[in-house]
């Protein structure tokens, strides 16, 4: 097996909302988005961090008294972190007796993560199988490309959640190996798209088109996340709505109803949510009416669970 290694930040087993079947879905960590919602704020560097788990911190005091730097204080009796000071991390994540400083993710070698997978290979026959979601893993092409190529030689169905923001060449190179293709189609606009995402969405676009329009088009199921006052909205479901039936008729398409579960892992990383009032699920009727939407944009080929 060729020798490589990847950042990961979570291998989640039995997972059934990646894909179909019961599946393992490896998480690679780094983005090069900055969706103002991310579900996965974790996985947005592409290098390890130190989480804060308030809950089960004892403020003992041992991470404090570990740190040189001052990248960890105490202040008014809560925990404090400095991720940018130049500290021995290692040192004061061992330091904590009940793991309320922790690292997200670590690196794992191919051979390790093929192994965590294997695990799982009686529960695929039932139409499982392994999922490459992150972060963006597009963003580890290399390991992307070796981990797949190696669950197919295993025999085992292989999927990607993906932004698609990455060349054309990575694309063609990893289609061959995926039987499922989950890709976001987040804004149409371009502006808005900068504005929600942090960069432009011509690269996903283009990748978008190809795809569809390539003999792998009927592996593609391409997701829109309904958030709220951003990709939520009349004139963007019509406008993703037409340039998607446009690439190609029978296009699978998907609406993703909001997720407030997101904002919890925000207080991990000391980062803040776009929302200030996190907003709740959108009802049976609400969806039912961005449904209408796209189909009267030219969906015809509508997922709805």
């Amino acid at each position: 097996m060729t020798i490589s290694r990847g950042m990961v930040f979570d291998i989640k087993r039995f997972a059934t909302h990646d894909g179909n079947g019961i599946r393992t879905t490896v998480f690679l960590k780094g983005c090069p988005l900055r969706c103002a919602w991310c579900q996965n704020p974790e996985g947005l560097n592409p290098k390890p961090q130190v989480l804060y788990l308030e809950n089960n911190c004892i403020h003992c005091g041992s991470c404090v008294a570990q740190a040189t730097s001052a990248g960890v204080r105490m202040e008014n009796g809560r925990i404090c972190l400095n991720r940018k000071a130049e500290e021995n991390w290692n040192a004061i994540v061992d330091a904590c007796p009940t793991c309320a400083l922790r690292f997200d993710a670590r690196e794992y070698t191919l051979e390790e993560v093929v192994e965590e997978i294997k695990k799982d290979a009686v529960f695929f026959q039932y139409g499982g199988g392994l999922t490459v979601s992150g972060g963006e893993p597009f963003l580890q092409a290399d390991f992307l490309l070796a981990l797949l190529q190696a669950a197919k030689q295993e025999g085992i169905h292989t999927a990607i959640e993906t932004t698609l923001f990455t060349s054309l060449e990575n694309v063609k190179r990893i289609l061959p190996y995926l039987d499922q293709i989950y890709c976001d189609c987040k804004c149409y606009d371009t502006d808005l798209h900068k504005m929600y995402t942090g960069v432009s969405n011509e690269q996903i676009l283009a990748n978008i088109e190809y795809v569809l329009k390539s003999p792998y088009r009927d592996r593609v199921i391409v997701r829109t996340p309904l958030i709220p006052e951003m990709t939520a909205t009349k004139d963007n479901l019509q406008k993703i709505g037409k340039f998607l039936s446009s690439c190609y008729s029978n296009v699978a398409y998907e609406l993703l109803n909001y997720n407030p579960l997101a904002k919890a892992k925000y207080a991990y990383l000391d980062m803040e949510y776009c929302f200030e009032e996190n907003p709740k699920l959108y009802t049976k009727e609400q969806m039912e009416n961005f449904y209408q939407i796209v189909r009267d944009s030219g969906i015809k080929n509508l997922i709805i669970e």
